[in-house]
């Protein structure tokens, strides 16, 4: 309820329930990936609690898993402007720049980070995603392995780690940092979807198809992976592991999630020829 007692009652703590029982229930809608939910609880709360960095970064955080950059870097800002001194959650605005090729903004933020806490484990990361974007990888990896001395516990730097490695196509490292990411946060789909990843590359289908779909019980609603899973399993099908209309299925699933996503309307329409290619051959 929105916290208010019945007429005549004693004041008490009830807002305060109210608000964080809200903030609960808005975290939780985060965490299990119902981020369209979270960001309508978050909406719903008094505009002084709306307007704090850890809201805001929760914000930013929902909108960059729906893939809703624009309003993402907005919330992500406002959150920087309204408490500068909170570094955490900002690591997932730096992998937001990242994804948008912001280099300056990205640097800015890393110079912002490493000034307001030198000792934070979070302004390491962001150093890391900054050297990252501009194909230091060698560099990023320092600075990322610098933010896990400060903080063993964060899972997130691990799992930058190994798509560091990944690109440095230091596979046996990268399989090592992902899986030390999943042992600490078992609900931490970029490290499954990592470990997918590797598995691809390395034409071990079945191994993608099951960590995929590891990544896809945690994040249902994400087109990336829908669409990595429907590449994996036509990688499959060709290699005569499977029908090819669960690759489609997944693709398509991808596409209704997000229309905008060119990769997997690429790897759609690639299926469809080969399904066109295998009918045709049954018709000679």
């Amino acid at each position: 309820g929105g916290g208010e007692g019945a007429p005549g009652s004693v004041p008490g703590p009830d807002p305060a329930v109210a608000l964080l029982r809200a903030l609960a229930q808005a975290l939780y809608f985060v965490c299990t990936y119902q981020c369209a939910q979270a960001l309508e609880l978050f909406h719903r709360l008094p505009k002084e609690q709306y307007r704090t960095g850890w809201v805001l970064c929760q914000v930013g955080r929902a909108h960059f898993e729906m893939i809703q950059y624009a309003e993402a870097e907005f919330a992500f800002n406002v959150a920087l402007s309204v408490e500068p001194h909170r570094l955490e959650g900002h690591e997932y605005h730096s992998t937001l720049l990242w994804h948008l090729r912001k280099e300056v903004p990205l640097c800015t933020l890393a110079h912002h980070a490493v000034q307001h806490d030198r000792r934070s484990a979070h302004a390491w990361t962001i150093l890391g995603n900054t050297f990252s974007l501009q194909k230091e990888h060698t560099n990023a990896l320092k600075f990322l392995q610098r933010a896990i001395q400060l903080d063993p516990s964060l899972a997130y730097a691990h799992t930058l780690c190994g798509h560091e490695y990944a690109a440095n196509e230091d596979f046996d490292k990268a399989v090592a940092s992902y899986r030390q990411a999943v042992l600490l946060d078992p609900r931490h789909y970029n490290a499954w979807y990592g470990l997918g990843n590797i598995y691809y590359r390395q034409e071990k289908y079945d191994l993608a198809v099951y960590h995929l779909r590891q990544a896809l019980a945690i994040n249902p609603s994400s087109s990336p992976l829908h669409c990595y899973l429907g590449m994996a399993l036509h990688e499959k099908a060709l290699h005569g592991g499977g029908p090819p209309d669960e690759a489609l299925g997944e693709l398509s699933r991808a596409l209704e999630l997000d229309g905008n996503n060119p990769l997997a309307r690429f790897q759609r329409a690639r299926v469809l020829l080969s399904l066109d290619h295998r009918e045709a051959l049954e018709e000679l």
